[in-house]
């Protein structure tokens, strides 16, 4: 092993001739990024076709109080989101990312399926409602196993100088997902009468939701383990608790940066999930016409991130990104929500494109800035630990607080209520270590003995795996 001058001003970062020998395939990216299309694209449909269909499942004394029903019930699937990571997360940092990806997908999907295909509450009562309950929880557990090992898995396949550039198509992949979700919710509620599109045709982008869970499923089976944990794998070999544990005693302020990277959800699930129904309550917008202007918006949002990514290779993580990004949102989230009030089809595309900007910014680079703080025998329940609490408390709340505020006639108290919170974060943002390098690391983390000595023992002792485990305490 040797070590090398970091440019971004990390000394002696440690770099090895060795490597698992096994070359990088193109189906791994493919079907991380597929697969985490696929994943929110499920997720966001609900939230972005909740006006549509609650009166048909959720029926209630008012329109608002169905759409209420149907709001707490997609955040439920944040709420076990939180105990998923926890419990699955450390399974990937003992038995593999691959694994975690590949049953994640399966329980999006078939959630996916179950809310296209419910009966209404007309035909079925209370078992209606109970369905898409039982479908939020099986896409919460999905979901709250799925962010973390998706950016792990790509980020420890990246090349050293490209681990920007990779770890970006996590959320370039969310970002074309809100993308298609909002172009099939504006497509169904353009293209079918009033009554059609209650009755069913709310319910085809969740069929086509799950129809790619299942490409999306073959193409993970296919894919092959990351390097980094199959090295990990060889001398670290502590049960899952015991890795929780571990990150909970070694890694606390790691634990906190991760959580503050994540916690702007709230504005990202304001703006992707709940903007153009804040539009249609506050401002009598009609609601198919601001799911397209969001569709342009979107589009800005996927073209960002990844050029972002590719700059935090060069530029560094720290320097830019992410306190531009929090910057953005904490001056422009006031103004942009007042201009909604005017009216007009494009000043709701700049109000929608000015917002995905600086979130793009910020969401370019914070996946790669998480898996870079942990080393990968903790890397997945390290993020997956502070990633879902936080967008459990932020991000599944977001939608329906903003209904409450608009509801109780202070519809601004939402851009006053992420402000807040994305200025929080923006204070630990300065204490962020630059994690960064255009140097040839040879571990994703800034340090990573296990990765290392594991790497080691496969090219001393060869073949034969069984030789070459050991436990660690």
């Amino acid at each position: 092993m040797t070590t090398s001058k970091d440019p971004f001003g990390t000394s002696n970062v440690p770099t090895t001739p060795h490597a698992l020998g096994r070359p990088a395939r193109p189906v791994n990216m493919i079907a991380g990024t597929l697969g985490h299309f696929v994943e929110w694209y499920d997720w966001y449909v609900y939230g972005l076709l909740a006006a549509v269909f609650s009166g048909q499942i959720f029926p209630g004394h008012s329109a608002f109080a169905s759409l209420i029903a149907a709001l707490l019930t997609y955040a439920i699937g944040f709420v076990v989101r939180p105990l998923s990571g926890i419990i699955i997360s450390p399974l990937a940092d003992r038995f593999g990312r691959r694994a975690v990806l590949t049953l994640s997908i399966s329980g999006m999907a078939l959630g996916s399926l179950i809310v296209g295909l419910t009966p209404p509450f007309a035909a079925i009562g209370y078992l209606a409602p109970v369905m898409f309950l039982v479908a939020r929880l099986l896409q919460g557990i999905s979901a709250g196993s799925e962010a973390q090992s998706a950016i792990a898995f790509m980020v420890e396949h990246a090349p050293a100088n490209r681990r920007g550039l990779f770890g970006s198509f996590s959320n370039m992949a969310s970002g074309l997902a809100t993308l298609a979700a909002t172009g099939a919710g504006a497509i169904v509620t353009s293209s079918f009468s009033k009554a059609d599109l209650a009755a069913w045709g709310w319910r085809l982008p969740f069929i086509v939701g799950g129809v790619l869970g299942v490409i999306g499923l073959i193409m993970r089976a296919r894919a092959d383990e990351t390097p980094e944990f199959e090295a990990t794998a060889i001398v670290d070999q502590r049960s899952a608790w015991s890795r929780l544990w571990a990150l909970l005693r070694e890694h606390p302020k790691a634990l906190l940066q991760t959580a503050a990277l994540s916690a702007p959800a709230v504005a990202y699930y304001t703006w992707a999930t709940f903007l153009p129904t804040y539009a249609s309550l506050t401002t009598g917008r009609d609601l198919a016409s601001s799911l397209a202007g969001s569709v342009i918006g979107l589009a800005l949002l996927v073209v960002i991130v990844p050029i972002c990514g590719a700059l935090s290779d060069r530029l560094g993580r720290r320097k830019i990104f992410p306190i531009i990004g929090a910057i953005g949102m904490v001056v422009l989230f006031y103004p942009l929500l007042l201009l909604l009030n005017q009216p007009g089809f494009g000043v709701y595309v700049l109000v929608s494109a000015s917002g995905w900007v600086v979130l793009g910014i910020w969401q370019a680079v914070y996946p790669t800035m998480q898996a870079e703080l942990f080393p990968a025998a903790v890397r997945v329940s390290g993020i997956g630990l502070a990633h879902q609490i936080v967008i459990a408390v932020f991000g599944g709340t977001a939608p329906l607080i903003a209904a409450a505020f608009v509801g109780s006639g202070h519809p601004t108290y939402t851009a006053i209520y992420m402000i807040v919170i994305v200025a929080l974060c923006l204070i630990v943002y300065i204490t962020l270590p630059e994690t960064g390098s255009r140097a040839p690391r040879a571990t994703v983390a800034l340090a990573d003995r296990e990765v290392l000595e594991g790497e080691n023992l496969v090219a001393e002792i060869g073949s034969a795996p069984g030789q070459t485990k050991r436990s660690r305490s």
